[in-house]
């Protein structure tokens, strides 16, 4: 056993109120802790953030910018073309129209973040809507069981495919495309011969898409609350990142934030009380984004599922059990195409043959790579969801405005996602020449 003979060399003074003796007085001295550059902005304040913003887009790290520009951009042709694009009840019809897919689109993101694809959640949502409206029509359940008993068989589905998948090795591409089949044929099997169950309007799936608070304290009161709680959250977690010793932003930084979510946050109350009121479906979708995200981002699991999209070995090799974190993200994907399924249903108050084909499959995809998940995997937020299917749905109703044939809104939405692709694609080689990817 060999003995480490620069022990001798160790100075013997201890450091102030502790014992441990000092090897290299002179280097601790001018030793200087090291701290990632990046979490230096959220000291620098405004400043800070302007030379991060300048360093990311020379990098290639653009974010959800070119979305963000690409929706401005859509609500400006469309205005001009015609006013009512922006008015009250436009807006809010939008908004609420959005939410099935965007509801499905949630679930993509997470399977996109393994790099992965899910092609079965159109399926999967009109088989779930089917199932929740036999239950509830032909069998007499009551409607909140039928919706869970829906929601539950959503994420069973979608770990049966993460099943074959994750353990058995089969391509998801295969597995879920096979999924898309065999959903498709069990849920024209469940409807049976007339193909058409009609749901009551004044049911609990029906007033999803149609109820509204009406009180104009409603919208109001929200966007107080989401105003409140976002700066209550940024302090406290400011004042943590301080006690900490960790860099966090200051308080005029925090304030700045704060009062651009109450502008935008008001003003949205406003446009929707200028109409019929705040829709129970956007709060709703609201409601799952911040969780999700939540999820994604403040908790180990959320952090399990952008390793495995960053590297599956070196994931394994750091002890995460590859195998549970698959099957659990096709669950979630499943358990969201459901309840997408079940928003889709209250549109049209009813479950037919007609659910979760056409196009809602590729607007599913489109939104979550349109919003700024990356097809590659280990980037994006379920909040892409939102902004991809805002921007598909505002095209859709921007052309609907101009009696526009429905063979160029394919045209154009096809567009506008191979565009988001190819700047995906050249903003990782941009990020590899950087050396930031």
């Amino acid at each position: 056993m060999s003995v480490d003979k620069t022990s001798a060399n160790v100075d013997k003074t201890s450091q102030p109120g502790g014992d441990a003796p000092v090897v290299n007085p002179e280097a601790a001295a001018a030793a200087v802790t090291a701290v990632d550059p990046r979490l230096l902005v959220r000291e620098q304040g405004l400043l800070g953030y302007w030379t991060e913003f300048k360093r990311k887009m020379k990098a290639g790290e653009l974010g959800s910018l070119p979305v963000i520009l690409g929706l401005a951009i859509i609500c400006i042709i469309f205005q001009v073309l015609n006013s009512e694009f922006l008015s009250a009840q436009n807006i809010s019809n939008i908004t609420v129209t959005m939410v099935g897919t965007g509801m499905i689109s949630v679930g993509i993101v997470f399977v996109l973040l393994l790099g992965e694809i899910d092609l079965s959640v159109g399926s999967v949502s009109g088989a779930a809507s089917a199932l929740a409206a036999v239950l509830t029509v032909n069998q007499g359940w009551p409607e909140w069981v039928a919706v869970l008993v829906a929601i539950a068989a959503g994420a069973l589905i979608g770990s049966l495919h993460g099943f074959f998948f994750a353990v058995l090795g089969a391509p998801a591409f295969a597995v879920t495309l096979a999924g898309l089949l065999f959903w498709l044929g069990f849920m024209l099997k469940v409807l049976g011969e007339d193909g058409t169950i009609n749901l009551d309007s004044d049911g609990l799936i029906g007033k999803l898409t149609t109820y509204t608070f009406t009180d104009l304290a409603a919208a109001y009161g929200l966007a107080a609350v989401v105003v409140v709680l976002f700066f209550v959250s940024s302090f406290l977690g400011n004042r943590r990142r301080e006690a900490a010793g960790v860099p966090s932003r200051p308080l005029s930084d925090t304030v700045l934030r704060t009062v651009l979510l109450a502008v935008v946050s008001f003003a949205a109350a406003y446009m929707y009380n200028q109409y019929k009121g705040l829709p129970l479906a956007t709060v709703i979708f609201l409601a799952f984004l911040v969780g999700t995200d939540f999820l994604l981002r403040r908790t180990s699991y959320g952090r399990k599922i952008f390793a495995l999209g960053g590297s599956v070995e070196a994931s394994r090799r750091a002890g995460i059990n590859v195998t549970a974190v698959r099957i659990s993200v096709f669950a979630i994907s499943g358990g969201f195409a459901a309840i997408g399924g079940l928003f889709l249903a209250s549109k049209i108050a009813s479950a037919n043959q007609s659910a979760g084909t056409g196009d809602l499959l590729m607007n599913a995809i489109a939104a979550a790579v349109i919003g700024g998940t990356s097809l590659f995997g280990g980037r994006g937020r379920t909040w892409n969801a939102l902004l991809g299917v805002l921007v598909i749905v505002s095209i859709q109703y921007g052309l609907q405005l101009e009696s526009i044939a429905e063979p160029v809104k394919y045209m154009i939405t096809a567009a506008v996602l191979l565009t988001t692709v190819v700047i995906d694609s050249v903003t990782r080689k941009t990020q590899k020449t950087a050396g930031r990817a």
